[in-house]
């Protein structure tokens, strides 16, 4: 256990305390957590780099902060009617995809290790973006609805292409797998 899990640790703690601040209507509460929880992410990530204290644990553990704050965020607007349920159903679908994907190889000895792909950190950035823009206008008053608009649409589109890709991926992954002489 080091410092960059620890907030790890801590940013895992944050995500229902972020959606009870957007299911009580404290949308600038909500929006300042979100944004403290990307900024110790990037904290650390870079502590964990720069002083090498990298470890496996923490490897696994990040991406799983990340999920789980994007998730919590998406469930929460989508709860309070803020972003559509059809979006959260999409974003939410996706990540679930993925991993019975993953589980489902493992159960059928054949283990895949899905990297992160372009698209998908694309599509991550774009839903980090929508949610700081909505979580913003509703927290500080002001009409962002066209903006959100457009990057609802481009989250929605990166969300099918990264399920797309990651697919594909994972049938190649498979179908490789059946041809390995046993």
């Amino acid at each position: 256990m080091n410092l960059p899990n620890i907030v790890t640790i801590v940013r895992i703690l944050l995500v229902p305390v972020l959606v009870w601040t957007i299911a009580a209507g404290e949308m600038r509460a909500a929006f300042l957590l979100f944004v403290a929880a990307g900024i110790s992410d990037g904290i650390d990530g870079f502590v964990a780099k720069r002083f090498g204290m990298t470890t496996d644990f923490g490897a696994h553990l990040d991406p799983l902060a990340d999920k789980m704050l994007i998730i919590a965020i998406f469930v929460g607007l989508g709860m309070v009617g803020a972003i559509p349920v059809w979006l959260v159903i999409l974003v939410v679908s996706r990540d679930i995809l993925i991993i019975g994907a993953v589980m489902l190889a493992m159960l059928l000895g054949r283990p895949v290790k899905m990297r992160p792909l372009m698209i998908s950190k694309l599509n991550t950035v774009m839903q980090i973006v929508f949610a700081s823009v909505v979580l913003a206008s509703l927290g500080f008053e002001f009409d962002a609805k066209p903006v959100q608009t457009v990057i609802m649409w481009m989250v929605a589109a990166l969300t099918l292409l990264s399920v797309g890709f990651y697919t594909r991926e994972w049938m190649r992954h498979m179908t490789a797998a059946e041809r390995e002489p046993g």
